[in-house]
């Protein structure tokens, strides 16, 4: 791969007759970043698809191509990508149904829309991959008969479709009322009985590594349960009888439902696995009570993801602001909070309060100016990427904290040139003080040299405009080829060097 060619195909600056040139040396690599230029014209996306056989689906993609540009035969990824993109050609989808390429019956199975006859030729596709791909996508009536569909992996397909309708989900649960399972991936490749050894490392397509078979398709018609049970058109009353089920990932399956009684909500709440009670403590539908109990959960994630519910009380979450792994995030339930509940977290005497609310960046500007003055550092470092806020006040936060929140502070989108500078320099340096400085709208040329020294802050400041040409010009042969690419990338390489790279044929 040609980085520094790939860099300039995506340089937004790049002249109109630099494209060119580059259409006509272009390979797959360059292709991909000269199909995504936003100038490309009608003519160049034309050019580039004749130049490199693959970019033509990606240009059709991109919307950059249309029928009447396309030749199904000869560009056949083009054609399926218009065709999954929408586009209306009867004619197209006939001649793909019959596609002796698996691949491309199965990607046109994807597309929606298709004239009846052609969903007709594909549920009756010899391949289970074509019919199990049409199944997942497909309209309620196709979906009806494809949940009876003798092969488990289409039965599992029909179990993932919203479309499919309710009895017929409640029966893939069951199997009652369906003729039996037939074949599965496992009976398919193995003679049964056979158990696929988890540590396998085939990666053909076939039984998943722990899948198992002894004739009865036991893993396939797990898994057709489990999908059914995640499928929010299931209905409730035939997913209940799983809640205590032995299989920890059927029970598992429900825990991220909305619609089950409290009943059942308590149950999954006593289940022995931390994944299904942290799934559960992340699901808006469970009520107060529930919620306070999970409070108190010491199992891997189950406070964390109970942060993160929008349904959380204040007051809960507050305490677990303490104990729970939150990070620096604006939690659902703080962007949701009143103004009467924004002022009072902010002037709450937790700390924890004051650091979520911080997060928001819609503050009002008393409230927000209060807290760039707290003393905690962990409010800091939740405010000092506010708009908003002055040099001064930034400044008087490196003061008092120092390296606590200096990255932070440099993530300030009005933080000025010369503060940007001043970090640069701080001692002891911050590693990703320099990133966020290397990607600052206001960052110098100074700042940005500053940042050239440090590994990962290096690709980022290298693609910076406020860079000079002549020092992006010179890392265009650096030995890192993210760096080399970034600076041929960089809009404001000298148009004289951006023609110097291009050779002429």
């Amino acid at each position: 791969m040609n980085h520094v060619l790939c860099g300039l195909a995506a340089n937004a600056a790049l002249p109109s007759e630099l494209v060119d040139r580059l259409i006509e040396i272009a390979d797959a690599d360059i292709a991909a970043d000269l199909a995504r230029r936003a100038d490309l014209s009608h003519a160049q996306a034309l050019a580039l698809a004749s130049r490199v056989e693959e970019s033509a689906a990606w240009l059709a993609y991109e919307g950059r191509l249309t029928v009447a540009d396309i030749d199904p035969v000869a560009q056949p990824d083009a054609a399926l990508a218009l065709l999954c993109e929408g586009v209306d050609s009867p004619e197209w989808a006939r001649l793909f149904a019959a596609d002796p390429v698996f691949e491309r019956r199965e990607k046109l199975a994807a597309c929606s829309g298709l004239p009846s006859d052609v969903v007709e030729t594909l549920a009756a596709d010899t391949d289970v991959r074509v019919v199990a791909e049409l199944a997942l996508g497909t309209t309620p009536e196709v979906a009806a008969r494809l949940a009876g569909h003798p092969h488990a992996e289409v039965r599992r397909a029909a179990a993932v479709n919203q479309a499919t309708p309710p009895p017929l989900l409640a029966a893939l649960l069951t199997g009652e009322g369906l003729p039996p399972v037939l074949r599965c991936l496992v009976c398919d490749h193995e003679e049964t009985a056979f158990v696929h050894d988890p540590q396998c490392p085939r990666d053909e397509w076939g039984p998943l590594p722990g899948n198992f078979c002894e004739g009865t398709h036991e893993s396939a018609v797990h898994e057709i349960q489990r999908r059914a049970l995640e499928n929010p058109a299931t209905p409730t009353d035939a997913v209940l009888r799983f809640v205590n089920h032995p299989s920890l990932r059927l029970r598992w399956a429900l825990a991220a439902r909305s619609d089950l009684p409290s009943e059942a909500y308590g149950q999954l709440a006593m289940d022995p696995h931390d994944g299904v009670r942290a799934d559960l403590a992340g699901n808006p539908a469970i009520d107060d009570a529930l919620i306070r109990t999970l409070a108190g959960d010491g199992g891997h994630d189950v406070r964390r993801r109970l942060a993160h519910n929008p349904s959380v009380p204040l007051d809960v979450l507050i305490r677990l602001a303490g104990t729970a792994k939150i990070g620096t995030t604006l939690l659902p339930r703080i962007a949701a909070a009143s103004p009467a509940e924004v002022e009072k977290l902010a002037q709450s005497p937790e700390p924890a309060a004051r650091m979520l609310v911080a997060q928001r960046r819609d503050l009002p500007a008393g409230i927000r100016d209060a807290l760039a003055t707290d003393p905690d550092a962990k409010v800091l470092k939740s405010v000092a990427s506010h708009p908003g806020l002055s040099e001064r006040q930034l400044r008087a936060m490196v003061d008092r904290h120092g390296v606590r929140v200096i990255a932070q502070v440099a993530a300030n989108p009005d933080a000025t040139s010369a503060l940007l500078e001043d970090l640069t320099r701080h001692e002891p340096p911050v590693q990703k003080a320099f990133r966020e400085i290397a990607r600052h709208r206001n960052a110098t040329g100074p700042a940005l040299r500053n940042c050239l020294a440090v590994r990962q802050a290096r690709p980022l400041a290298t693609g910076h405009p406020a860079l000079p040409p002549q020092v992006i010009a010179e890392l265009l042969t650096d030995t890192d080829w993210q760096v080399a690419e970034a600076a041929a990338a960089n809009p404001s390489l000298p148009l004289a060097v951006m023609s110097d790279l291009v050779p002429r044929l």
